[in-house]
């Protein structure tokens, strides 16, 4: 029986550099180890304040209603849908990729009508097809986009679509799980309505937590709501008499204790490291990335001005069999990046510089191995090239 053979799980030790999750720093893994203690204890209740003073910090915004959705990003996600949408309802979703699709999946459920802008995927979300929309629309409550679409390497323009939302009277629900702590996101700034993130990208935390934040006018939405929120569990009605910041909180669930003790730590690493900082630094290591994956003949097909530095998306050439690439880096140098989906399935590889594993040794592991790879599929390419140029962005960038 299998039961006869069970044993302690020890992974093996891996270079995460796919779309998630990412490396863990060893604080943050030594902050998961501590004791376990009550989640309504007032030691629990004071880090819960930390926890939301900080993700304020990394969101940029004085929302009271920030928290971490016990439950990973797609949690964080359904709690917006959910809370700000009703049956009968019109919402504006844009779909550049996967993550877009998510949300009109979300917007169905929610037993609400989705009106699809819809972009070629590698492409940003285009404004004048969401002004025309709007126009086309105006009943509509909200306008849904992903910031940093994980499935294509995009970045759109957060702070235009926000403010076509705004000026519609339209609330913004907006996905930063790739993004936030890995480029610039200033939710006040920005005039967003309702934004989630997830701990395991860019914030480099163990997966299984959902940042959210809520402006007051989102809030107003939720308490005036007509219907019951279809999910008690995400009602924020009622997480926010456990994460709402009264002296005495009203117990809604346990939290993850532990999980949250891994956020914390996480997030006053980011906060050492100051968030300028941090863009800045997935900026070089992409930079390095980029320089050393055009010298071995690869492309990078996300327009320049639209790319994500933490995740990279890369043309395969022809005649290589990309998933034998996939496995040979696992298997040979415990390096995992990831596939192409939906669209994108076989002609791309997506290679994550996230957070913690945003850094030079990594650069240079996921270059030496994908040209030694490739060179045993008898791909033409000079030997060495890709960590010469490597050496070339660091030596300037120092």
């Amino acid at each position: 029986m299998a039961g006869n053979s069970a044993a302690s799980f020890h992974p093996p030790r891996r270079a995460l550099m796919g779309p998630g999750p990412s490396d863990v720093s060893p604080r943050v893994l030594g902050a998961l180890a501590r004791p376990t203690i009550g989640h309504l204890d007032p030691a629990f209740i004071g880090l819960m304040d930390e926890v939301k003073a900080l993700l304020q910090f990394a969101f940029q915004t004085r929302n009271e209603l920030t928290l971490p959705v016990s439950a990973p990003g797609s949690a964080g996600m359904e709690t917006c849908f959910v809370n700000l949408i009703e049956p009968g309802n019109k919402v504006i979703v844009c779909q550049n990729g996967v993550f877009g699709g998510r949300m009109k999946e979300n917007v169905v459920r929610c037993g609400a009508t989705p009106v699809m802008v819809i972009e070629a995927w590698g492409e940003p979300v285009n404004l004048a097809k969401v002004k025309q929309a709007i126009g086309a629309y105006p009943d509509a409550i909200a306008l849904a986009f992903v910031h940093a679409e994980t499935s294509t390497g995009v970045a759109s323009d957060a702070a235009a679509l926000c403010k076509l939302a705004h000026n519609a009277d339209m609330l913004s629900i907006v996905d930063t799980v790739t993004s936030v702590g890995g480029i610039e996101v200033a939710v006040d700034a920005w005039g967003a309505d309702a934004v989630y993130s997830g701990t395991q990208k860019c914030l480099s935390c163990v997966p299984g937590l959902s940042p959210v934040t809520f402006s007051a006018k989102a809030v107003e939405r939720i308490r005036d709501r007509k219907t019951p929120v279809q999910s008690w569990f995400l009602d924020l009605n009622l997480v926010m008499g456990y994460w709402g910041g009264a002296t005495r909180r009203a117990y809604h669930h346990t939290a993850p204790v532990n999980a949250v003790y891994a956020l914390h730590e996480s997030l006053l690493m980011l906060k050492e490291e100051g968030l300028e900082a941090s863009w800045a630094r997935h900026r070089r290591n992409h930079e390095a990335l980029k320089a050393g994956l055009e010298a071995m003949g690869l492309s990078l097909p996300v327009a320049k001005t639209a790319r994500l530095p933490q995740l990279n998306l890369v043309a395969i050439p022809a005649g290589i069999d990309e998933a034998r690439v996939r496995r040979e880096l696992l298997d040979q140098h415990g390096l995992e990046i990831g596939a192409g989906l939906g669209e994108l399935a076989g002609k791309v590889w997506r290679i994550g510089l996230m957070g913690y594993g945003s850094n030079e040794t990594n650069v240079r592991l996921c270059l030496s191995a994908l040209e030694s790879a490739m060179l045993r599929q008898g791909a033409r390419m000079e030997a060495g090239a890709a960590l010469a140029e490597v050496d070339r962005v660091y030596g300037g960038a120092r």
